[in-house]
């Protein structure tokens, strides 16, 4: 065989020079001020992260000072873009989102599989969590892969298999299967009850101190569905998500919205108690399947049990 010559190294002073690598901003920071775009709030993005609010804003000003530009801007209604912000999330998220599926082809996988499933935090914190193992028998032994989250994945970018979300018919995304409708109640602690007693009716539930998630809409959109007429502003406070409401309530700080999906154990218990006896229904959960995985054995599986679960969960009293 004819032996494959070796290359001479070049001995121009051009050749010996070594281009350094563009100076990166330090991660941490890069990774709040993603965290907070994305969410839309500092507290949001704390809770995604698993930090203090103020740590993500510290981390947020750092990159600003580091980057000499205002990349976000703060403000009642949480955060906003500016334009350099924006363009520079847009580069900051896709490079995430190649780490992130990256990170993910490199753990071991199991002979039966992974299932990454979304949901809404109220329904993955306090319905799925507790029935993990009976998913995973459902499922074969496959691997499950559980985020609580309100926002849709990105199936593109494979950030999810499956996403319980919650909201309208009418707003229903392309290709999502309704799962269920369930009876939302006002519900309060015994200790509660014990100091302010159960309310008559819907006119004097109103006066009471309400428990929102984020806004007021939920509670007035029900008051309405169940028949009431609001003549006086709602009380209470907001709180960030249906997880955090139910806490509150939970320790006696008011009258929170919720259903058997999400407080059945504790209406079991005793803890909370369904105040009034109401039949409304506002909007609902569905399941949204990645495109490609609707035929999935696994994924059929899945929805078949979450379609009994609900019901018989919901069925209940």
């Amino acid at each position: 065989m004819k032996p494959r010559a070796i290359p001479t190294r070049s001995t121009r002073a051009s050749d010996d020079i070594l281009f350094e690598s563009p100076k990166l901003p330090p991660l941490v920071m890069v990774r709040a001020f993603e965290a907070a775009a994305r969410t839309g709030s500092m507290r949001k993005a704390a809770d995604d992260i698993g930090v203090t609010h103020t740590v993500i804003s510290r981390h947020v000003r750092n990159l600003e000072s580091w980057a000499g530009r205002k990349l976000l801007e703060t403000g009642p209604r949480g955060t906003i873009l500016t334009q350099e912000g924006a363009i520079f999330h847009r580069a900051v998220s896709e490079a995430f989102q190649i780490i992130a599926a990256a990170a993910v082809e490199l753990r071991p996988r199991t002979r039966k599989g992974m299932l990454r499933i979304w949901a809404m935090p109220g329904l993955a914190t306090r319905w799925l969590a507790p029935r993990l193992s009976e998913i995973e028998r459902t499922l074969a032994g496959a691997e499950i892969v559980l985020r609580a989250i309100d926002r849709l994945p990105d199936f593109a970018k494979s950030e999810a298999d499956v996403m319980i979300g919650f909201g309208s018919r009418e707003d229903l995304p392309a290709g999502a299967r309704w799962l269920i409708s369930p009876r939302m109640f006002p519900v309060a602690s015994k200790d509660w009850i014990s100091e302010y007693g159960q309310p008559k009716d819907l006119a004097e539930l109103s006066k009471l101190p309400l428990i929102h998630e984020e806004s007021r809409h939920q509670w007035t959109t029900w008051l309405k569905a169940a028949g009431g007429k609001l003549k006086h502003p709602l009380r209470g406070p907001l709180l960030w998500d249906a997880n955090m409401a139910i806490d509150a309530a939970l320790a006696g700080q008011g009258i929170v919205l919720a259903s058997r999906l999400t407080v059945g154990h504790e209406i079991d218990d005793g803890k909370l108690v369904e105040l009034l006896r109401t039949d409304v229904r506002l909007n609902g959960y569905y399941l949204h399947i990645r495109p490609g995985r609707s035929r999935d054995p696994m994924i059929q599986r899945l929805r078949v049990w979450l379609e009994n679960g609900l019901r018989n969960e919901e069925q209940r009293r």
